[in-house]
């Protein structure tokens, strides 16, 4: 009997060993112990939100706009430094097969890294990835957008950018520009289906057959409403699909992107008062967009 316990006790180290060798996900070390990974060591969710990576990034303070650059290594957000006013840029980078947090900097725009992970781009600012795998000191947006009061830019796989204008009265449009004989046109504004009201917060999709943006419209479901409007077969925008009450509450919703592996929306919900003094980052699976393609307009 003695023997065979310690055969047991014996072959079940063994298997222990054997996974700890053969499991080759990242992990982050919070100063007390370590989990798994990717997205930050995040179980990941189904087709109802949850706050991202709680305690980590959301907490019971002032998130906000999270992005992951195309390789998935590296984690983008702003928060409110705690007991101030103050906004911060703040990363989680994999190092080591660890997610190490850094402050980059204070608030400096809405990141977004291009698909091709080169430029990360901060309103009608930016930076670019220089050879050590770094980024540029901050750059400011030339003729046609240096003049104009950007709040988010994203851009396409094509460089065709798509942002909005947020103006003093609070109202806002959404334009695009492409990219065209080593230049980027004059923006042009998108169409009544998208700009009927107040659009903000534009993300389109890498191959350019979906935007996402946040609206106040008639008919939602509260205080700011995320969008989603399917390119079409003849090039126009289908009608703005509201992504439901999974998504939208009487709450604000806003800034949804997806992330480069396209399995999950990410966006922004206040949680707390009035005054947006707790603005949580949540997630979800991308499932509900796919579920939502049927409606598309031919």
């Amino acid at each position: 009997m003695r023997d065979s316990m310690i055969s047991f006790t014996v072959l079940a180290f063994i298997v222990f060993l054997s996974a700890c060798k053969t499991d080759k996900s990242n992990t982050i070390d919070d100063g007390s112990s370590t989990v798994q990974s990717p997205y930050l060591g995040q179980k990941p969710p189904g087709l109802i939100p949850e706050p991202f990576a709680p305690d980590l990034v959301t907490t019971v303070g002032w998130e906000y706009s999270g992005v992951f650059s195309p390789d998935m290594n590296e984690f983008y957000f702003l928060r409110q430094v705690e007991g101030t006013e103050e906004q911060e840029f703040v990363a989680y980078k994999n190092a080591g097969n660890k997610w190490k947090e850094t402050v980059m900097s204070s608030r400096q725009g809405q990141p977004f890294i291009s698909p091709d992970g080169k430029t990360m781009h901060l309103g009608r600012r930016y930076k670019e990835r220089e050879k050590n795998g770094d980024w540029s000191e901050i750059k400011k947006l030339a003729a046609p957008f240096d003049s104009l009061p950007i709040m988010r830019l994203t851009a396409s796989s094509k460089g065709t950018y798509y942002f909005d204008e947020f103006k003093p009265d609070f109202t806002g449009d959404i334009r695009y520009s492409r990219f065209i004989d080593g230049k980027y046109e004059e923006p042009k504004l998108l169409g009544e289906k998208i700009n009927t009201g107040k659009s903000f917060h534009p993300f389109i999709a890498p191959d350019e057959s979906y935007l996402l943006f946040d609206s106040p419209k008639e008919g939602g479901y509260g205080d700011s409403d995320i969008y989603i409007s399917f390119r079409q077969h003849n090039g126009s925008w289908s009608n703005p699909i509201n992504l439901g009450d999974k998504i939208n509450t009487k709450a604000w919703e806003a800034s949804a992107s997806v992330t480069p592996d396209g399995k999950y929306l990410f966006f922004n919900r206040n949680t707390g008062s009035d005054n947006y003094e707790n603005i949580d980052i949540f997630w979800v699976s991308t499932e509900l967009i796919e579920k939502l393609k049927p409606q598309r307009v031919k």
